[in-house]
């Protein structure tokens, strides 16, 4: 007999391969030229590092538990890394340059600029709502790390919304809406989706569509409203009786009844 129950949803740390594919090619060693074995084995300390970041914060994440989780002494981490800090700062970068490189991606086959948004949207959404990927927690993480720590975050968190900045730039939105304002609100709804989302109704496509819509509907109803009382006043103007002139007359030219 078949079970009717819907299955459980898997959290972010059961999901396997929690690490975007970015996170598969190894740069060099910070202590010089890397054998095969260095190489993979720095791989596997950048994964597990960005697994317990992404699982546990900034913070909370220790060099002695990641040294602990590939099985190594703390201080032979230092070998493969500077420090829990330049290490941080590595993984998040690699995760927010992946997702670029998706959006761009996909947003490379349209021009019309709200296509553009609505592909980046779509793509945007279904990485922060992917089991497989760590750059939302990392993002979240920016708060609890040091300050000098956070510049170098924000920064490429800059460079990243750039990309939903140059494509609203091209929007036709009416000058009413301030456009930085609006990518703000669009970015905070499509990353903080994981806080509401729950699957089976809608899928990512879906509901990205949905939000996309919702932003082009206002922005559309807005630039409405703004034409709406021009439009009225010429349509009050044509509508209205045309009286009849009278020939202006020199009194001695007028009959007497």
């Amino acid at each position: 007999m078949t079970s009717s129950r819907t299955p459980k949803r898997k959290t972010r740390t059961q999901a396997k391969g929690a690490v975007l594919s970015a996170m598969r090619t190894a740069p060099a060693s910070p202590n010089g030229d890397e054998t095969g074995a260095q190489a993979e084995r720095r791989q596997e300390i950048l994964e597990v590092a960005a697994q317990l970041f992404s699982e546990r914060g900034y913070k909370a994440t220790s060099i002695r538990q990641i040294a602990d989780a590939v099985g190594m002494m703390a201080g032979s981490l230092y070998y493969h890394i500077q420090s829990k800090e330049s290490l941080f700062v590595e993984i998040h970068n690699r995760a927010l340059d992946a997702a670029a490189s998706r959006i761009f991606s996909a947003i490379a086959p349209h021009t019309a600029p709200w296509a553009r948004l609505e592909a980046a949207c779509t793509e945007l959404l279904d990485i922060q709502l992917s089991l497989t990927s760590i750059t939302l927690p990392l993002m979240n993480s920016i708060i609890s790390a040091p300050p000098d720590v956070r510049s170098a975050l924000i920064k490429k968190r800059d460079e990243f919304e750039a990309i939903f900045r140059n494509i609203i730039d091209d929007l036709p939105l009416p000058a009413t809406i301030d456009r930085d304002i609006y990518r703000i609100l669009l970015l905070r709804v499509l990353n903080t989706a994981s806080d509401w989302y729950r699957s089976g109704r809608m899928s990512h496509d879906q509901i990205a569509y949905q939000i996309f819509t919702i932003f082009k509907h206002q922005a559309e109803a807005e630039a409405d409203r703004r034409a709406a009382p021009t439009s009225a006043k010429t349509r009050s103007r044509a509508a209205a009786p045309v009286k009849a002139r009278t020939p202006n007359r020199h009194p001695g030219d007028m009959k007497s009844p």
